[in-house]
């Protein structure tokens, strides 16, 4: 039977894996068991509604800050932050291939022990996977905008994203967001602003100061060449 179009899950991103190198591709063959999260076999942005993610089971049994990125693009900001705060337990969430085994390159070559990663699609995961009030921190940096009217259905920032999001954060947890269109952060902006239980950390309608702990990532730098500004909305879930 169709699905109505109300109930119809929208994806917020196309797959353009373009060219993967061989190195990228030695990443993801080689080093996939030691980084990799797996709720399928295979990399289909589909996992089994059974399964739900343990953080101290995927991270060796260790109790540590337990923080989200969605859509790592090719890793920087992911790599960093797990760099700079050893004490964390990062997980990132995308489905670009390359940007995978990028990351898992970065990680290695730091000998990161505290990061790990999902090919999938993070609605599905926020929505099924992920234990309430489980996550430190949500991270969305520079998502695709989907700046023609027609495709602002796909933006990924939405009420229910927004509900979801709410339901895995621990009281006191942050949404971070940054983007470079300005157009975009107003949506999410006023999406935000109303998503029940949350409370903006620079006040009503201001964006936030860019946090040292956000790195600077390619798709920032991208943005900054081409004149864009760079908006940052940080929201923590209501204790």
């Amino acid at each position: 039977m169709n699905k109505s179009p109300e109930n119809r899950h929208i994806r917020s991103f196309v797959r353009r894996d373009g060219r993967t190198t061989d190195a990228q591709r030695h990443a993801l063959e080689s080093l996939w068991a030691e980084y990799g999260v797996a709720l399928a076999t295979t990399f289909e942005p589909q996992p089994a509604e059974h399964d739900m993610l343990d953080f101290t089971r995927l991270f060796g049994g260790r109790h540590a800050p337990q923080y989200l990125e969605i859509g790592i693009g090719m890793g920087d900001a992911l790599v960093e932050m797990a760099h700079a705060d050893p004490g964390g337990n990062y997980l990132g969430i995308d489905v670009h291939r390359p940007g995978l085994g990028s990351v898992m390159q970065k990680a290695h070559a730091r000998a990161l022990k505290n990061l790990r990663v999902m090919s999938t699609d993070a609605i599905t995961v926020l929505q099924k996977n992920l234990p309430d009030a489980s996550l430190d921190a949500v991270y969305l940096f520079f998502p695709d905008p989907w700046p023609k009217r027609r495709h602002h259905k796909r933006r990924i920032v939405n009420a229910t994203f927004a509900e979801s999001i709410h339901r895995v954060l621990k009281p006191g947890g942050r949404f971070h967001m940054a983007t470079d269109w300005e157009d975009y952060a107003r949506h999410m902006m006023d999406v935000m602003s109303v998503a029940p239980g949350f409370v903006n950390t620079a006040g009503a309608g201001h964006y936030a100061p860019r946090p040292e702990h956000r790195p600077h990532t390619k798709f920032e730098r991208r943005g900054q060449r081409l004149g864009h500004g760079i908006w940052d909305l940080i929201f923590a879930k209501a204790s």
